[in-house]
């Protein structure tokens, strides 16, 4: 089969090659085995079980959460000449009749529906007496409350396994570490599967974390640097999201928000716009989430701090899908994490649930606080473990210079102490620079020893080695309590004792994080010439521009510069389809940029 795949590959997708782990799944899925992928956005998940619904006889059933996600997965299958559809409840009758008659004919090879409109009887009934090749579920994370998107009806999926008794199943996530995986295996009843865990490292983003002061500032310039480049900025708020989009607007860039609180049509406008590349910039809150495929965003900014690092790596990994150099620049501060704690805290979900939401926020900001290698961080978090360094994360790139900060945790310490661990972070500092607010003196922490002892750090500096001091188990958070620090068992020998206490030393971090190499010139003639026509074409089929063909391929026609149809078969991706419908215009326009 693998010969078949290959061939395959190469006359519809118009790649050479397999990525990492793609062959061993189709060759396993065609096997007939049941499989659980996790492989990083952009990894090729979706052509695991694609390539395979392609050479299989029958239906193949794809599950998905998302209508935007469904769509623009059939609108690129559509391109490629593949023979998809989907059905949900944005469908009118007509186009479902359309559809169902494709089933009926055996004609239709891919079927897109999400999990609740596949869950009813009706439809239940309508497929279980159709031959079904393959069962595909995408987003599989989603069936675990570890997950960071668990969706009740996920978990229901399972009992499709008696109704299509036999059939294989492929589950596929990016984002899932090892309680997620093995309640994956247990909730939708894969058989003795094939697993394939891929690395999760991204190679091609280079991660930057930044304290948040004067977050605003720093992303305006970050951006003007990337001028003509998609990006996104996520934030907390519906609020800040039209903010950003404001100060962006005002200083020439082409930006736009998107949240849950703007209509349908709205929303599905601004998408439209951003994926056709007419908007360079969105500032959007996680409702602009799972339904993103645009293959060319450069560049991903947090503006707060995310949720979980499934949230933060799931997000980033919009950037670079097309495995050209991109950047994610996340900024943070304590004010993000007492937000988010209070968004669990109010939730109505069950308690055990809230655990695990207030466990996995700690981590994220053991991430932005870490000194050492983030990537390594974020792959130990999924179960992956190495030691040496990545060198696309700012620690890697900048590495912090350390030294014995004893007299510095000793102070701290100190304080924490004589307030008698009912002092918050934001308090501890007031006291150890001398701060008289009105809070500070009511609560008589004027009156301590160490009141104004670490006059000779700024703000920034205390929160930075506090937060050190946090992660070496020296000082912990009471979240019971408000959020008071307090003394560990550690603590004692640190204030009474002569034992160092390694700190790293404070610097402040510039706007931008380190240049990284281009692959092609970004700004090239012949790339701007072709992307514009791309956006002509989209703009006419009324489908996203990077289903019609992915920057990776515009970038290398713009540096091969073919000039005859048959030589776009060595370009990767342009498959037969894509040559036949849009080959002669593009070497047209390399031949005229020739001239």
């Amino acid at each position: 089969m693998s010969h078949a795949a290959r061939q395959k590959l190469l006359e519809v997708y118009g790649y050479h090659t397999f990525r990492a782990g793609q062959e061993e799944i189709v060759d396993s899925l065609m096997e007939g085995r049941d499989n659980l992928v996790i492989m990083p956005t952009g990894g090729g998940k979706s052509l695991c079980y694609q390539l395979p619904a392609m050479l299989l006889p029958h239906l193949t059933i794809v599950i998905s959460p998302l209508i935007a996600l469904m769509e623009d997965q059939v609108a690129a299958l559509l391109q490629l000449g593949a023979k998809a559809g989907t059905l949900h409840s944005g469908k009118s009758y007509e186009e479902k009749m359309v559809i169902e008659s494709a089933i009926n004919e055996g004609s239709l090879k891919m079927l897109y529906i999400a999990p609740e409109t596949m869950l009813q009887e009706r439809m239940i009934s309508y497929l279980k007496d159709k031959k079904i090749s393959l069962i595909a579920i995408d987003e599989a994370h989603c069936v675990s409350v570890w997950g960071n998107d668990f969706r009740p009806e996920y978990t229901a999926l399972k009992k499709l396994k008696e109704v299509f008794p036999g059939t294989p199943w492929v589950a596929l996530t990016a984002t899932a570490d090892k309680a997620t995986q093995d309640e994956m295996l247990n909730k939708l009843g894969l058989e003795n599967p094939n697993i394939t865990l891929s690395s999760f490292e991204r190679e091609n983003i280079t991660i930057t974390c930044l304290p948040g002061q004067k977050r605003v500032d720093q992303i305006k310039r970050f951006i003007l640097t990337k001028e003509g480049q998609s990006g996104i900025v996520y934030c907390l708020s519906r609020k800040s999201t039209e903010k950003m989009s404001a100060k962006l607007t005002e200083i020439g860039i082409k930006a736009a928000y998107y949240h849950a609180g703007m209509d349908a049509l709205s929303r599905s406008r601004i998408q439209e716009r951003f994926q056709n590349d007419e908007i360079d910039v969105i500032c959007a809150t996680i409702a602009f989430g799972m339904g993103i495929d645009k293959s060319n965003v450069r560049y991903v900014i947090h503006f707060n701090l995310p949720k979980n690092v499934e949230s933060y790596y799931q997000e980033i990994g919009r950037a670079g899908r097309d495995g050209l150099p991109s950047e994610a620049l996340l900024f943070y501060s304590w004010a993000d994490v007492m937000q988010l704690r209070r968004f669990i805290d109010e939730g109505e979900a069950a308690a055990e649930f809230k655990k695990v939401q207030h466990s996995k926020l700690d981590r994220i900001w053991d991430l932005v606080s870490s000194f050492s290698c983030r990537t390594n961080f974020i792959l130990n978090y999924f179960g992956e473990y190495r030691s040496k360094t990545c060198k696309h994360c700012d620690n890697c790139l900048q590495p912090p210079e350390s030294f014995d900060g004893k007299v510095i945790a000793q102070k701290a310490l100190s304080a924490i102490a004589r307030c008698n661990q009912s002092a918050s972070l934001s308090q501890i500092m007031d006291v150890l620079k001398g701060s008289y607010k009105e809070d500070i003196r009511a609560l008589g922490f004027t009156e301590v020893k160490t009141f104004g002892a670490g006059r000779d750090l700024s703000y920034p500096e205390w929160r930075e080695y506090i937060t050190q001091l946090v992660n070496l188990g020296l000082v912990s958070i009471d979240y019971t309590m408000n959020s008071h620090l307090n003394l560990t068992p550690l603590s004692k020998e640190v204030l009474t004792g002569d034992v160092p206490v390694s700190l790293f030393a404070f610097q402040k971090k510039k706007a931008a994080p380190v240049k990284i190499k281009k692959v092609i010139d970004l700004e090239d003639d012949l790339f701007e010439i072709l992307r514009k026509w791309r956006a002509g074409q989209a703009r006419k089929q009324g489908i996203p521009a990077y289903t019609i063909l992915h920057d990776k391929t515009l970038k290398e026609l713009s540096s091969v510069k073919p000039t005859r149809i048959e030589l776009l078969t060595e370009i990767d991706g342009i498959g037969k389809a894509k040559k036949e419908k849009y080959g002669a215009a593009i070497v047209e326009m390399i031949a005229n940029y020739k001239k």
